[in-house]
């Protein structure tokens, strides 16, 4: 049975594009950061590797980003004792509980 060239074609260009998708090193889009009304920091593209530390604490963080994140109240990404990291869905924004403190960092969620 003769196989099609340009379904050939179509499958190899989508496997090739899951395979760059999965390279990525940068989370497209932005994270916008608040405290309160005013605007903390706008981040670009984050990497998707390591800690991302807020300039200072924040209660509102918008991901207008492709990734999913993970907020924490310490400044180096750490679970402190008996609390917990918040899950940040791509596209969802989050208001911190304020019996919990503000946001200090956030990491790119593993895919």
């Amino acid at each position: 049975m003769p196989s099609s060239r340009p379904l050939a074609a179509l499958l190899g260009i989508t496997f090739l594009g899951l395979a760059l998708g999965a390279c990525q090193d940068q989370a497209s889009g932005q994270v916008v950061a608040r405290n309160g009304v005013r605007v903390v920091e706008t981040l670009t593209n984050p990497s998707t590797h390591g800690c991302h530390r807020f300039p200072e604490g924040v209660t509102h963080v918008n991901n207008q980003t492709q990734s999913s994140l993970l907020l924490y109240t310490t400044p180096d990404c750490t679970t402190p004792p008996g609390g917990q990291s918040s899950y940040l869905d791509f596209g969802a924004s989050d208001q911190v509980v304020m019996a919990s403190g503000p946001w200090r960092s956030f990491s790119v969620a593993p895919e």
